[in-house]
């Protein structure tokens, strides 16, 4: 990239594009990285903080600027791997207002539709600089959803295809702004759509005890239906269709909660190496486990389920191809318990690796916090940053949605790795459910290219 000197002089500098969900998130410079180190220093000390790579007099060498990439990747890993920095509002600010100027989004008030799952559409007046909490508070105030409620919903980013179908592309994460993502992409396919975000359905009665939630919950189950992914036969179709005509949402639900596939993501189709290598298979996420619907190369079709219980641990690898197709490839990987005494690694080749990695992440959150007797009802905290700078005319901003859990050691090791796992990496990367995996293992979450030189 080019840039001049306040006389009007060229130089060269190199901008960091950073990759998160394999897609481009933002792009940096070294000296805007030094400024973030200065800052964590500032607050944490020097014991706290990783070491930065230094500055150098000269100009880089094209090893000096791999070499310098490689150095801020383990960095920026080492940072978002620390419990307390990790999960810091200025490390996630630094994030959110990097993603804003490399979109070169304006801070203005705008309006922002969030589709239900029935396909109605909310518009909400929001800023372009919200961050996703903000945006489900906005949503939950123009449905009326009860303070206690919007902890057991999320946003997630879709894109809809032209017959109808769906395709999970992630979960928005606090260091991501909701109306910069969906916008970046300049494509009317992508939205934002509410839905739940938990998996176990004893948590569901909680949400029927309030009319905005029971109306919620029951769309969404009426829309998974629709789509098929809710398997329903004959008979079953006939008492939901009979309950529907009567407005019984609740037994609706009920009934909808006996059958199979109830409250999973469905994938689209893709690639795994299990039974055997080049199987194509369809993975849904729910109940504890991914369920597996695989074609053999024989045309036979088998069913099978890996629980979460029983995966040791998993990572989210990447590899890109070649200018100009600039494709990214994305596995997940994760190693499974066969049997008593063998461990073996099942890998699924999808452009959802990273959805699905998500959606293991909070199924192992959610028994963590079952099993600590915690709930997943939303705790009220105020943000480390203070106050937001909003129009008089919008609500306050309240606290994000959390898992929360009686023993804060745990809560913290569970909102970190909730954020680890959805970060993809150029090279390699990792999400993991076991603290027993080296480090050495992987290179991180975030991907650095070199475009330019800063040291300027």
């Amino acid at each position: 990239s080019l840039g001049c000197v306040p006389n009007g002089t060229p130089f060269t500098y190199i901008a960091y594009n950073i990759h998160v969900n394999g897609v481009l998130h933002c792009r940096v410079r070294y000296s805007q990285l030094l400024g973030l180190h200065e800052q964590i220093k500032k607050e944490h000390g020097n014991n706290l903080v990783p070491a930065f790579p230094p500055k150098k007099i000269f100009t880089l060498t094209p090893n000096d600027v791999e070499q310098r990439r490689e150095q801020l990747e383990k960095y920026m890993q080492a940072v978002r791997q620390d419990p307390m920095l990790g999960a810091s509002e200025m490390f996630n600010s630094f994030l959110r207002k990097a993603q804003q100027e490399t979109q070169q989004i304006p801070t203005e008030e705008v309006p922002l539709e969030i589709y239900l799952s029935n396909g109605q559409k909310v518009e909400v007046n929001i800023l372009t600089s919200d961050q996703t909490e903000d945006v489900l508070e906005a949503v939950a105030s123009k449905l009326d959803l009860p303070d206690e409620l919007v902890g057991y919903f999320s946003l997630f980013l879709v894109r809809e295809g032209v017959d109808g179908g769906l395709t999970f592309v992630r979960k928005l994460q606090e260091f991501e702004l909701p109306y910069v993502s969906v916008t970046s992409l300049r494509s009317s396919e992508f939205h934002i759509i509410l839905r739940k975000s938990y998996w176990d359905t004893a948590y569901d009665s909680d949400v029927m005890d309030n009319r905005v939630g029971l109306n919620l919950l029951y769309a969404q189950t009426v829309s998974d239906i629709d789509r098929g992914w809710i398997l329903v036969n004959k008979d079953q179709h006939r008492q939901l269709k009979s309950l529907q005509e009567k407005g019984s949402k609740k037994e609706f639900i009920r009934l909808g909660q006996t059958l199979k596939y109830f409250g999973y993501i469905k994938f689209d189709p893709c690639v795994t190496d299990f039974p055997e290598k080049g199987c194509h298979v369809i993975v849904s996420a729910g109940n504890n486990e991914l369920n597996f619907q695989v074609k053999l190369p024989n045309e036979q079709m088998k069913e099978g389920s890996f629980k979460v219980t029983r995966m040791r641990c998993w990572r989210v690898t990447s590899s890109v191809s070649n200018p100009p197709q600039n494709y990214v490839k994305l596995e997940l990987a994760f190693e499974y318990l066969m049997s008593k005494d063998r461990l073996q690694w099942v890998t699924i080749t999808s452009p959802q690796a990273i959805m699905m990695s998500i959606c293991l992440q909070s199924m192992v959150d959610e028994l963590m916090v079952k099993k600590s007797g915690g709930s997943i009802k939303k705790m009220l905290r105020k943000r480390h940053s203070g106050p937001l700078h909003r129009s008089e005319s919008q609500q306050a901003v309240k606290s994000p949605p959390l898992l929360d859990s009686p023993d804060p050691n745990r809560d913290q090791i569970v909102k970190l790795s909730t954020k680890l796992s959805s970060v993809s990496l150029r090279g390699i990367s990792a999400s993991n459910s076991a603290n027993d995996i080296s480090g050495n293992d992987f290179h991180g979450n975030y991907a650095f290219e070199g475009i330019g030189d800063d040291d300027l």
